[in-house]
């Protein structure tokens, strides 16, 4: 049933711009991957210069698809999901806004910072202590502006994405305040407060539950919103969705020794991190199969919508990778896993398969209602970009796999006498073919960001300002 309420605007202005960079961040932090993982194939393109290395690029390439990129498409529909549902607007325009800005601006820093070498060298952490205390406001400021918004509400009930984006906001805020504990000794320069064990343990509590709840917890919200939306069907149990929400959360935070295992840190936590990985596969199979389920009796419209089939195949991948997580964490296993070629394909399972493919179906449902349209200008671009991120991502993955499988048995495997039977340079020879198939599913799905700024662009100019502000005019919401 439907409610009709009263014409006040909601705030698009700000989800609208956050959308449109998340199409131009994808563009530039995916054309970085390409290019880091051709110099893997060629390493002639570091051309002899510090700021080009793979190791200063690396994390750059890893902040621009996470924060900006990610960061964006969480930004844009969060802000448009908590006012829909809450039927409400934005609790403070202005700082909406400075989430904006400052957002960018923690981009542009990092932009700046990380090819000069600047880092405090922690995973998703590298951003020195400066721009680390402008993040942490920006994203107190975004927390704020997201539960007062919430607390507004036209409406008695919360709906469930709005319990995940909000999780995702309160842990992210702590993980990123705990893990910058640091000692600043100049501009561009800190020490951790943490030695040893102990910062390799906060540091990758903090590294998972990055994954766990900005890659993960985060991006649910958006499946509990677009996918019903799309499919025009209501979510296939609500109940399991609350139980998917308080399982997760309450699991996710323990996961991250599964990082450290056969290192200084105590066997105990080791052995919790993998049991806890474990565990977690429950709570995570509980969402995908609750999206998936979503569809009973909307399958035949993955024929005809590409956009349902972007959000459908990344609940796919999304299975995979999470049922991959956990396995890699068994000790066993990741000992033959671990610092090989199959954690990049593992992370990029979740990152191309489930992250980008939510976000870029979620945006092709979004930018028509932004800007007063009744769909995206072509519907065949969007299937274009379909397939080339879906080739894309199974060529990046399924080289990884090869390449770690044999790096992980070429490093372990010893003569009679106890020497090792192959050199790291043999190994890493025998990974070239898989350096070049990554690079080209790269490409793949790279290219397809391209069609899709095409398709936006396209869009975008064909809507008329009167029309795309009377888009914000609140008519009916349907129920969720």
């Amino acid at each position: 049933m439907s409610t009709a309420i009263s014409p006040t605007a909601y705030n698009y202005k700000v989800v609208r711009q956050f959308a449109i960079m998340t199409v131009v961040w994808g563009i530039l932090g995916m054309g970085l991957g390409v290019f880091i993982a051709s110099q893997l194939v060629w390493p002639e393109l570091n051309f002899d210069l510090p700021w080009t290395t793979f190791g200063r690029l690396r994390p750059l390439h890893t902040n621009l698809v996470i924060f900006a990129f990610g960061g964006c498409a969480l930004f844009a529909t969060s802000y448009y999901v908590v006012q829909r549902t809450c039927q409400t607007r934005l609790i403070s325009d202005g700082l909406a806004a400075f989430t904006f800005w400052g957002w960018q601006a923690v981009i542009v820093g990092a932009i700046i910072t990380l090819p000069m070498g600047f880092t405090t060298t922690k995973e998703y952490a590298e951003l020195e202590w400066p721009l680390a205390i402008l993040l942490a406001i920006v994203w107190v400021t975004y927390g704020i502006v997201f539960f007062g918004t919430i607390v507004k509400r036209k409406t008695k009930h919360i709906y469930v994405g709005n319990w995940f984006y909000g999780a995702f906001i309160v842990v992210t805020a702590m993980l990123h305040i705990v893990n910058h504990a640091s000692l600043p000794v100049s501009f561009f320069k800190s020490y951790s407060a943490y030695a040893g064990a102990t910062d390799a343990m906060i540091q990758w509590w903090y590294g998972h539950n990055a994954v766990g709840f900005f890659l993960t917890t985060g991006f649910l919200g958006m499946m509990y919103y677009f996918v019903p939306k799309q499919a025009e069907r209501p979510i296939y149990s609500y109940r399991l969705s609350i139980v998917h929400f308080w399982a997760l959360i309450t699991l996710y935070i323990w996961a991250g020794p599964h990082h450290l295992h056969y290192t200084a840190l105590p066997d105990w936590a080791q052995s919790l991190g993998m049991a806890m990985s474990i565990i977690l596969l429950a709570p995570s199979w509980g969402g995908m199969i609750n999206g998936m389920m979503t569809l009973s009796g909307a399958w035949h419209k993955l024929r005809t919508d590409p956009i349902l089939r972007f959000l459908v195949v990344s609940l796919a991948f999304y299975g995979m990778s999470t049922f991959e997580g956990p396995m890699m964490a068994i000790k066993t296993v990741n000992s033959l896993s671990h610092y090989t070629d199959w954690t990049i394909g593992h992370v990029h399972a979740g990152a191309l398969g489930w992250v980008a493919m939510i976000s870029i179906g979620a945006l092709y449902h979004m930018i028509p209602k932004l800007y007063g349209r009744a769909q995206m200008h072509s519907t065949s671009l969007i299937n274009t970009h379909f397939w080339l991120a879906t080739i894309g991502t199974v060529l990046y993955i399924a080289s990884m796999w090869v390449n770690g499988i044999t790096q992980g048995l070429m490093w372990r495997a010893i003569n009679d006498d106890g020497t090792l039977t192959y050199s790291f340079v043999e190994a890493l020879q025998a990974s070239h073919p898989g350096f070049i198939v990554r690079a080209l599913g790269g490409a793949f799905f790279a290219s397809g960001m391209l069609f899709m700024a095409y398709n936006v662009w396209r869009t975008v100019r064909a809507s008329n300002p009167v029309e795309a502000e009377a888009a914000t005019k609140i008519a009916v919401v349907g129920a969720h």
